[in-house]
């Protein structure tokens, strides 16, 4: 069904980093060995559903230019199982271990939640018959509870009771669906979890829902023996005004203060933490420093735009740091890189698609490489090391431990006559260490 569609058949492969071929990976070569690891299973990249075959090519300003086969007229159910037959053709031709998947991306909504849960049921036998003889696996599922109109005032927030229980029951299948796909996470992704103003929200109210909610759904993976992570995506904003799972610092206050903090951990984007105010690797380094650190969705924003543009991540020294940030926490886990990026919607050309994600990979595995000589090299970490070297006396250990008062630290400061200097953090002298590895 999918002959035609992509002009590329072969499935595209590591040709070197000087290949004249777009559709070859220069930098990718799934089976090298990186710091005792596979680069593959560095990685562990995933296809995303929604942005690659759902999203049509819209903007605020103009409609749809994509134009897929699947996106015309026709059966609900049919057109699924088209965008599912391309879907895996793509998957197989870019040679990735795994994809992503929200309900509503691979089936289309029922009258009655019964039709949408069989519908979703349907496409996913689909996906268990060709996960038998293909190579791809499923990184994580999610539920789409934002954009149905009954999902105007929130899910898991909403002020209507009945719209909470009909959240937990969509989650319930799709939390199910992954499990019995042998998913490795479920995310949650609070689109619509937030307030536009505060005349109309009580706000410590919908944040017991959502506590709730998030309880619920740990208490149904233990039930049903999901071992996968359960994970929430931080956003700021857009589309609602301000969000509940802001960022990291933020979700994790939130965990805290609900008990959650060891059952649920963040998967990260670098354009959410644009708009949050931070960076990438600022998001990266403080879910590791929490122990939440669980997953990234790797694209980039425009730092010219204030909206989520979710552009495939081609920025190679900034990916650099930021994957040496994760090697140094350990790595992902069961987490992966997911591709939650789109196409412009200029580039029409169904080939576009793959060498979109090519470039990306290779961007990523590039990166890659560059932090595992910064690891090797290890000066950036000494560096550190040397910076915090008087916390590890014995002093600055028995002041961190608890056991001096504040009686204690005060008569050594004046006993000693102790008259600490500043010193230089030697940033530029950090910044240019940095690019030499580029």
């Amino acid at each position: 069904m999918t002959n035609g569609f992509y002009r590329q058949q072969d499935v595209i492969r590591y040709s070197g980093e000087h290949t004249p071929d777009r559709l070859s990976y220069r930098w990718y070569d799934p089976d090298r060995a990186v710091l005792g690891q596979r680069m593959e299973d560095h990685l562990r990249f995933a296809v995303c559903y929604w942005h690659s075959f759902v999203w049509p090519g819209t903007d605020p300003f103009g409609g749809d230019t994509f134009l897929r086969p699947w996106q015309g007229a026709g059966d609900p159910m049919e057109l699924a199982r088209h965008k599912a037959e391309v879907a895996f053709e793509t998957f197989r031709l870019l040679d990735v271990p795994f994809f992503t998947f929200h309900d509503r991306d691979i089936a289309p909504e029922g009258a009655t939640l019964a039709e949408s849960n069989r519908n979703v049921r349907e496409i996913g036998e689909v996906f268990a018959k060709k996960m038998e003889t293909d190579k791809v696996r499923l990184l994580w599922g999610t539920a789409n509870l934002f954009s149905h109109r009954r999902y105007m005032a929130g899910a898991a927030t909403n002020p209507d009771p009945e719209v909470f229980a009909y959240a937990a029951a969509q989650v319930k299948n799709v939390l199910e669906l992954t499990h019995e796909l042998g998913g490795a996470n479920y995310v949650l992704w609070g689109g619509r979890e937030g307030y536009e103003t505060l005349l109309n929200t009580d706000l410590k109210r919908e944040l017991d829902q959502l506590g709730r909610f998030l309880s619920t759904v740990v208490e149904h993976k233990s039930k049903i023996g999901f071992d996968g992570q359960i994970l929430i995506e931080p956003k700021p904003q857009e589309p609602t005004k301000h969000q509940y799972d802001y960022d990291v610092a933020t979700v994790y206050g939130f965990l805290k203060a609900y008990g959650l903090e060891n059952d649920v951990k963040v998967n990260i984007e670098q354009n959410h933490a644009i708009l949050a105010g931070h960076s990438f690797e600022h998001e990266i380094e403080l879910a590791a420093a929490l122990g939440i650190l669980g997953s990234i969705d790797i694209n980039r924003g425009d730092y010219q735009s204030g909206w989520d543009t979710d552009q495939f991540a081609m920025n190679v020294p900034e990916l650099a740091f930021s994957i040496y940030l994760i090697l140094k926490a350990g790595g992902l886990g069961q987490g992966g890189f997911n591709f939650d990026a789109k196409i412009r919607r200029q580039s029409l050309d169904p080939d576009d698609l793959l060498e979109a994600h090519v470039g990306s990979i290779d961007a990523c595995a590039h990166a890659l490489l560059i932090a595992e000589r910064m690891i090797d090299d290890g000066r950036l970490e000494d560096e550190l090391k040397q910076r915090y070297a008087g916390w590890d006396d014995a002093e600055g250990q028995a002041m961190l431990n608890g056991e001096r008062t504040l009686d204690d630290v005060a008569a050594r400061v004046l006993g000693d006559e102790i008259d600490p200097q500043p010193r230089s953090g030697r940033q530029e002298h950090l910044e240019r260490l940095l690019n030499s590895y580029l």
